[in-house]
C-alpha cells in the first residue's frame, strides 16, 4: 500500500477540542489536509478551529457540536458530514472517556456510557462515513485505544472493556478493507500530558478520597506532549502502520502482556508501588480505587 497522502484532502477528527485531537488538527492543518473537527466542548473547539484558520487561511475547517454518547445525533451528524463531504480521505476516531471504579463500584449506567462513547460511537461513525472513505484512493482511519487496550488493570473494567473491543475491531477492519486500498492504524498511547486524569469520572461506589491517591500517582506518569503523540500517530498513517505503540509507557506493559499474560498485573503493581512513593500504596491492587488511565485524547471530550 502507497503511502498516505494528506495535501488536498479532507480529514474528519473526534474529540478535537483539547489534547490528542487538538494536536492532530493542527499536524494535518500543516500537511494540507482540510478537517472537519468533531467535540461536545463549544468554547474550545471554536478556539481550536479559530487558531487553525488564523494560521492556514486555504484550510478549511469545519465544526460539529456533538456528544457521541447520544447514538442518534452522532448519527445525525455523521449524516450531516457524509452529505458535505462525500469523500474523506482520514478518519481518526480519536474521543473518549475514563471511568475510575472496579465492576462492582459502577453503575450499568456508568459502564454503558463508557462503552457507548468508546466502542459505540467510533463504529458507528465507521459505518456511517465508509462510503466517503471508499470513494477517496489511498483513505485511511485511524481508532485511538488505548495502553489499557493492551493490558486490563483492576480497576478498569469498563475502559478496557471499551477499548480492547476497538482494537479488535479496528484489528477485523484492517484484514476487511486491505483490498479497497484502504489503510487502518489501532493507536495505544501511554502517559500523555492531557487533562486525563483530572476529568475522569468517579464510579458511584468509589470514595473521593481513594480515588485522590491513586489520582497523584497516575498523574506522575503523564509525561509524552501531545503533540509529540500527534506527530508519531500521523508518521505511523503516512507509513500505513497497522499498530502505533505511544512511548515506552506503552511498550513495555505490551511486552509484558505478550510475555506473561497470566501474572503482569503484580508486576504491574510492584511498578506502581516505586511510582507512589514511601506509603507503598499501590493504585493497581484489587481493592484499592482504579487506576487512572494515562492515554486518553482529553479526558471526557466526546
Amino acid at each position: 500500500m502507497r503511502s498516505f497522502v494528506f495535501p488536498a484532502g479532507t480529514a474528519v477528527v473526534t474529540g478535537a477540542a483539547s489534547g490528542i485531537g487538538e494536536a492532530l488538527a493542527h499536524g494535518l492543518a500543516r500537511r494540507g489536509s482540510d478537517l472537519v473537527l468533531l467535540d461536545r466542548d463549544a468554547d474550545r473547539l471554536d478556539a481550536v478551529a479559530a487558531a487553525i484558520r488564523a494560521v492556514h487561511p486555504r484550510r478549511r475547517v469545519d465544526t460539529h457540536l456533538v456528544d457521541l454518547a447520544d447514538l442518534c445525533t452522532t448519527a445525525r451528524v455523521a449524516e450531516e458530514i457524509q452529505a458535505r463531504h462525500p469523500r474523506i480521505r482520514l478518519l481518526v476516531n480519536n474521543a473518549g472517556v475514563a471511568l475510575g471504579g472496579r465492576f462492582d463500584q459502577v453503575t450499568m449506567d456508568e459502564f454503558h456510557w463508557v462503552v457507548d462513547i468508546n466502542f459505540r460511537a467510533p463504529v458507528q461513525l465507521t459505518h456511517a462515513l465508509l462510503p466517503a472513505l471508499k470513494a477517496e484512493p489511498g483513505a485511511h482511519v485511524v481508532n485511538v485505544s488505548s495502553l489499557f487496550g493492551l493490558i486490563a488493570p483492576a480497576g478498569q473494567t469498563a475502559y478496557s472493556a471499551s477499548k480492547f473491543a476497538l482494537r479488535g475491531f479496528t484489528e477485523a477492519l484492517r484484514h476487511e478493507l486491505v483490498e479497497d486500498g484502504i489503510g487502518v492504524t489501532s493507536v495505544h498511547p501511554g502517559g500523555i500530558a492531557t487533562r486525563i486524569a483530572r476529568n475522569t469520572r468517579v464510579g458511584s461506589g468509589v470514595a473521593r478520597e481513594e480515588f485522590e491517591t491513586t489520582l497523584r500517582q497516575f498523574e506522575k506518569l503523564l509525561s509524552i506532549a501531545p503533540e509529540r503523540a500527534a506527530e508519531v500517530i500521523l508518521r505511523g498513517v503516512e507509513r500505513r502502520r497497522g499498530r502505533v505503540l505511544i512511548g515506552w509507557s506503552a511498550k513495555l506493559p505490551d511486552l509484558l502482556g505478550r510475555v506473561v499474560p497470566g501474572s503482569y498485573g503484580r508486576l504491574l503493581a510492584a511498578g506502581v508501588r516505586l511510582v507512589g512513593g514511601p506509603s507503598g500504596r499501590s493504585a493497581l491492587s484489587p481493592r484499592s480505587a482504579a487506576p487512572v488511565p494515562t492515554d486518553l485524547p482529553a479526558g471526557e471530550v466526546a
